[in-house]
């Protein structure tokens, strides 16, 4: 049973301009509650018990949220006080708080509802079911998405992700992973995407996929924050 997690909350949130100018993204509202509140109240409810958080760019503001709040987990905040790391980079800059085991990845600018409780557990299974499997990603159709500008990211087939043919990547990445901390073994790079830990896992084909059926709400651009502030997350 997967017990730690990492929230990747270092980036910039650029497309949210001018929101984010003096609000880091994971503390923006969505209803009554913070995109951050919002991730750590999911990773509550599906029994998580230790979660590392990084922080870049506005993190003392992200450092001074949890401090007020009472989350019942147990929280580790790594500072990229230098440079950003970048999704892999921050990862491994974490890796050691992870020993050997799965952990969850999860980004806090999905809006993370209860629905995805019972898919996530499915997916834990069947990673620990299968011996071959390293990393396992939570997709969706991309017709399921709020935001309908989303290109996909990847191809499914057989819960195995690839990206052969283009024009044929319907399947967006959620925001939820699991993964094994052997994968960032032998990494010398400090600073890197974690689709370079992907793509190299679908080169031996091993990299997982579970497709939810759950509507995807990705707070992506302004615009968007603001449509779903409106239909779905009003005070």
């Amino acid at each position: 049973m997967i017990k730690k997690a990492m929230i990747l909350a270092a980036g910039f949130g650029k497309r949210i301009h001018p929101l984010t100018l003096n609000n880091p993204k994971p503390l923006l509202s969505i209803g009554d509650e913070t995109l951050l509140s919002n991730t750590l109240k999911f990773l509550e409810i599906y029994k998580i018990k230790e979660v590392v958080i990084n922080v870049h760019y506005l993190g003392e503001q992200i450092i001074s949220y949890i401090k007020k709040k009472k989350f019942n987990l147990t929280i580790k905040i790594i500072k990229e006080e230098d440079k950003i790391l970048d999704t892999g980079g921050g990862v491994l800059n974490a890796i050691e708080y992870f020993s050997d085991s799965p952990f969850l990845i999860i980004n806090p600018d999905t809006i993370w509802s209860s629905n995805y409780i019972k898919e996530v557990k499915l997916m834990e299974n069947l990673f620990f079911e299968n011996e071959k499997s390293k990393c396992s990603l939570l997709v969706v159709n991309k017709k399921e998405s709020f935001d309908q500008s989303f290109e996909g990211d990847f191809n499914l087939k057989n819960n195995l992700l690839n990206r052969k043919k283009k024009e044929d990547l319907d399947f967006i990445y959620t925001g939820l992973q699991i993964i094994k901390p052997e994968v960032f073994n032998n990494l010398s790079e400090k600073v890197f995407s974690i689709n370079k830990i992907w793509n190299n896992l679908i080169l031996s084909n091993e990299l997982y996929g579970m497709e939810s059926n759950s509507k995807f709400f990705h707070v992506s651009t302004l615009d968007i924050y603001k449509r779903l502030q409106e239909k779905y997350f009003k005070h």
